[in-house]
């Protein structure tokens, strides 16, 4: 492992995909990780994401960016559909990477990038700036103490207006969709809190003129007896939020990537059973999520896994199988065990 408290990780990026220009804003100040090159399909588009967001070199290919020895960590940030095919291709050339959400467009393709990661001994983790947050370490900092006692039941929602035909998340063969967009926050919020794999979904939806889903709702099924309930869409305001009951208490809060005096990170207790429950409203220190995710990715490399604060690979992999769950449950109207059929 090659980052050091000296030495910044030097990362490339693949592609110049609008939220590539928050990763590179976010991280500026950072003395942990320095953007230091990019690459993109169109070269012309490469060198205005650069010359646009500071960044020092402008490669011509994806490939020569992989094989640049003064790289050492890829973010991609592709359309979904490209995730694990040049994730896998970074990880063989020796690249670490932090990869966009949704890491995969199925179980199989995630447990193959972990294998791959594994095989080349770099680090490999799914990009979740929430994860990143205080507000996220004081929430499950919560949970561990058991401080609403033994969850019960999850709700956790992520929505935007979002019409335009023409954006990627529209497109059914880069995996678009209001599930696989937003929708994976949620799913990942669920898995975390509940702490294992789902066992079973049951989703329904409103389909896109272009045959991805546009508002998705379903509930998810945990083998403890936990029932989680996640919602997505491109069709209302925006709004993101998620309410944790257990049978001690519970928790209301958001989990926005961002937190700031406008997105305040705010979580609400209450412990005790009754009307009369002991209410507390407790604000955690705002960040910018992109820049302490992509710190705590440093630390990951350098230090190892201990010092990750986002998702697992086991936890990614049970994304991954839950969101293809979810999709198969809403396309056929039935409910659907997680990771069936997935080898």
């Amino acid at each position: 492992m090659n980052a050091t408290s000296v030495s910044p990780l030097r990362v490339g990026i693949l592609g110049a995909a609008n939220i590539a220009r928050l990763f590179v804003a976010g991280v500026r100040p950072s003395p942990k990780v320095s953007v230091v090159a990019v690459a993109a399909r169109d070269a012309g588009r490469a060198q205005r994401f650069a010359d646009e967001t500071g960044i020092g070199r402008v490669l011509p290919t994806y490939d020569a960016l992989l094989s640049d020895p003064a790289i050492d960590a890829i973010y991609n940030p592709l359309p979904n559909s490209l995730h694990a095919e040049w994730s896998i291709r970074a990880l063989d050339a020796g690249k670490h990477v932090l990869c966009e959400k949704p890491l995969a467009t199925s179980g199989r393709e995630a447990r193959a990038m972990f294998e791959t990661a594994k095989r080349n001994d770099r680090a490999l983790a799914e990009a979740y700036p929430y994860r990143a947050q205080p507000q996220t370490l004081k929430l499950r900092e919560l949970l561990r103490d058991n401080a609403i006692g033994r969850v019960q039941l999850v709700q956790a929602a992520f929505g935007f207006p979002l019409a335009d035909a023409a954006n990627i998340r529209m497109n059914p063969a880069l995996a678009g969709g209001a599930l696989m967009d937003a929708g994976c926050y949620p799913v990942s919020f669920v898995r975390m809190v509940a702490g294992a794999r789902p066992s079973r979904v049951q989703a329904m939806a409103q389909w896109n003129d272009s045959g991805v889903d546009r508002t998705l709702v379903a509930s998810i099924e945990f083998e403890s007896g936990l029932i989680a309930q996640v919602s997505c869409t491109f069709a209302t305001a925006r709004h993101r939020h998620a309410f944790i009951a257990g049978d001690e208490g519970s928790i209301a809060t958001t989990y926005y990537n961002d937190t700031s005096p406008v997105f305040p990170p705010l979580l609400e207790v209450k412990r005790g059973k009754g009307w009369d429950a002991q209410r507390e409203i407790l604000e955690t220190a705002s960040t910018n999520g992109f820049l302490a995710e992509a710190e705590a990715f440093a630390e990951l490399v350098a230090k190892g896994p201990a010092h990750w604060s986002g998702a697992t690979p086991d936890e990614s992999i049970d994304i991954a199988l839950t969101l293809e769950a979810l999709a198969e449950s809403a396309r056929r109207n039935v409910a659907v065990e997680v990771g069936a059929g997935s080898a």
